[in-house]
């Protein structure tokens, strides 16, 4: 564009040129020319006008050519930046055509990858799908079977409650045939141990009823004791109490006399007190051992508490 504005400035300037005042003056000029010369003489302060005038055309005609040649190197120069601006651009639009490119691929790749991650994802969610199917179906079994499960422990629990009555009656049978059997029995606590190694348990036990009451063997006549012994058998050394005592007597009259005479006072032996009472079984003793902090404070606040066979507390008002 900048070459071709110098052409046509050229070519104007040769125009201009062709049409100068020295050939509208000249004897080779134009028609129009030569007609101007037929004219009557012009004043000499004209021909210097025109003289100065013809200068000041040349001075403005060689500053308009310098400028212009400043313009044409001017353009010449900014058409060169714009040459290299456009090979730069070039460049540079090759360069973005293959990022372009290669961005392209890249989203391709990605497309491709999310549609293989696309395809895997439904099929673990098919996959997760039939687990839960199976699971379902699998928690449906196991309803159906712990229903079955539930019926069968009911009927289990009920059989277990029937069971557990007659365990309780066969217990509560076993110990009362063990507390019939133990009924001509009595039970001596508090009675040391020392006392053994010097008499027998059966004098020791005559000893008592005719220091604690002699009236029993005056109507009753001697004691027939059938067996007598220490309970356990076996001498702990760790434990701080006597032994109890287990005596067996032949004469059931003369063991209730005995109890009866027990629970209206203390009994003593040698300065020892001593405690007899019905000898019962383990279980029954644990179950009326239960009592024996009720029964102590009732007994301090003046009342009459009193536990009836097999274990059952009474307090008299």
């Amino acid at each position: 564009m900048g070459s071709k504005e110098g052409v046509n400035l050229n070519k104007q300037q040769k125009k201009k040129k062709e049409t100068t005042i020295d050939s509208y003056y000249s004897a080779n000029g134009t028609e129009g020319e030569r007609s101007a010369n037929n004219k009557p003489e012009i004043p000499a302060n004209w021909i210097q006008a025109v003289e100065e005038l013809k200068t000041q055309l040349r001075e403005a005609e060689d500053n308009w050519e310098k400028n212009l040649k400043i313009k044409i190197s001017h353009l010449e120069t900014e058409a060169l930046e714009l040459k290299q601006e456009n090979n730069v651009l070039k460049v540079k639009t090759i360069q973005l055509e293959n990022e372009a490119k290669e961005m392209k691929d890249e989203v391709k790749r990605m497309k491709d990858n999310l549609q293989r991650k696309s395809d895997q994802k439904e099929k673990d969610d098919q996959k997760a799908r039939d687990e839960i199917q199976s699971l379902r179906t699998r928690i449906k079994q196991l309803e159906s079977s712990d229903l079955t499960r539930q019926q069968d422990t009911i009927k289990q629990n009920k059989k277990n409650e029937k069971i557990e009555e007659n365990v309780k009656h066969l217990i509560h049978k076993t110990d009362d045939l063990e507390n019939c059997s133990r009924r001509d029995n009595l039970r001596i606590i508090g009675l040391p141990e020392d006392h053994d190694k010097r008499k027998s348990l059966d004098i020791i036990l005559e000893e008592i009823i005719q220091e604690n009451c002699p009236e029993i063997l005056e109507q009753e006549g001697k004691v027939e004791i059938e067996r007598i012994h220490r309970s356990p058998p076996v001498f702990n050394p760790q434990l701080t109490t006597p032994r109890n005592v287990i005596a067996k007597l032949k004469n059931n009259q003369m063991k209730e006399q005995i109890l009866q005479a027990a629970k209206k006072k203390p009994f003593r032996y040698h300065g020892n007190t001593v405690r007899i009472t019905q000898d019962l079984s383990a279980s029954t003793l644990k179950d009326r051992k239960a009592w024996n902090m009720i029964f102590w404070k009732a007994r301090e606040l003046g009342l009459q508490p009193r536990i009836k066979y097999p274990s059952k507390l009474t307090i008299f008002l």
